[in-house]
């Protein structure tokens, strides 16, 4: 058997055993089904981080090959993944990205996009374009990503309307202001992307929240954040975190981003106690494993 076919076979016994256990979640699982199908289970889903591009701060370059990204996705399916999200322009929470244009995003999207999907688990798209958003629905992928909430691109909210997709909100600044109330602002964001999105006519379930560690946010407001989680519950919406191997931990224990998987455990056992429904994180098997123990372990209580 060679590497390639083991772990598609591995990918496939780790959804089948998905499926045993949980509600069946498939690529095939799309529009209002697909949230409380993610959802429906005792500890958080997974979301896997796939950068295609040559420059994120935690893993730029790994994966920009599609023969690389396809084995990668492959490993975070067999390792647990309930959701695969690939991006192809970086972000750099900490600043410091080059900006890409929706050709050029795409040009490294066209070559692995729609062989992810043809893995059998949901795709999200990580993109802040509309244009790009709206060809990766098109080859497959199931959930709009929007690292600036609705509020950089006019036409992302009546885009996810149109499909029925589920989309992801995520707090953004333009630059940290240690000064200011950090969960304030979040909050205020919020309502203004909410507002944005009723308008647009994007139903309330098809929305999740995240509050975005490390984008705009000093350190210590990444930790306030995360402690205080539990107050963005009053949205009444799932919530999303993903602090692997963001910053403020190294802040703490001073680490290289790929050294930074104890703390960003850590962190994501802390958000899934205070309210997070998703987590997204490069480190898949070990995120999966703490958070099933996490969970047998308060079933206990």
């Amino acid at each position: 058997m060679t590497a390639v076919s083991r772990l598609d076979s591995l990918a496939r016994t780790a959804q089948s055993d998905r499926m045993i256990a949980n509600k069946p979640i498939s690529a095939s699982t799309t529009g209002a089904a697909l949230l409380p199908a993610l959802l429906s289970r005792p500890y958080p889903a997974v979301m896997g981080v796939l950068n295609v591009t040559p420059d994120s701060f935690s893993d730029g370059g790994q994966f920009a090959s599609p023969e690389r990204a396809l084995a990668q996705a492959r490993k975070m399916i067999a390792e647990g993944a309930d959701i695969i999200d690939i991006g192809a322009e970086s972000t750099r929470p900490y600043g410091g990205s080059q900006p890409v244009t929706a050709k050029e995003e795409l040009k490294r999207l066209q070559p692995v996009l729609a062989d992810v999907v043809s893995l059998g688990v949901p795709v999200s798209i990580d993109s802040m374009k509309s244009e790009v958003v709206a060809w990766a629905l098109d080859a497959g992928a199931a959930i709009a990503n929007d690292v600036w909430g609705l509020q950089r691109d006019s036409g992302m909210a009546a885009l996810v309307a149109a499909r029925h997709s589920p989309v992801i909100i995520m707090h953004n600044r333009d630059r940290a202001d240690p000064a200011i109330d950090i969960m304030k602002d979040i909050s205020g964001f919020f309502a203004r992307s909410l507002d944005i999105a009723a308008k647009a006519g994007v139903l309330p379930g098809q929305i999740v929240l995240d509050p975005g560690i490390g984008f705009g946010k000093t350190p210590a407001q990444s930790m306030i954040t995360l402690a205080r989680l539990d107050e963005l519950r009053s949205f009444g919406l799932p919530l999303l975190v993903g602090a692997s191997r963001k910053r403020f931990i190294s802040t703490v224990s001073p680490s290289e981003p790929d050294q930074r998987l104890g703390g960003s455990i850590a962190a994501h056992l802390i958000a899934a106690q205070r309210g997070a429904a998703i987590i997204r994180t490069h480190d898949v098997a070990e995120t999966v494993q703490a958070l099933r123990v996490a969970a047998a372990i308060r079933e206990q209580q």
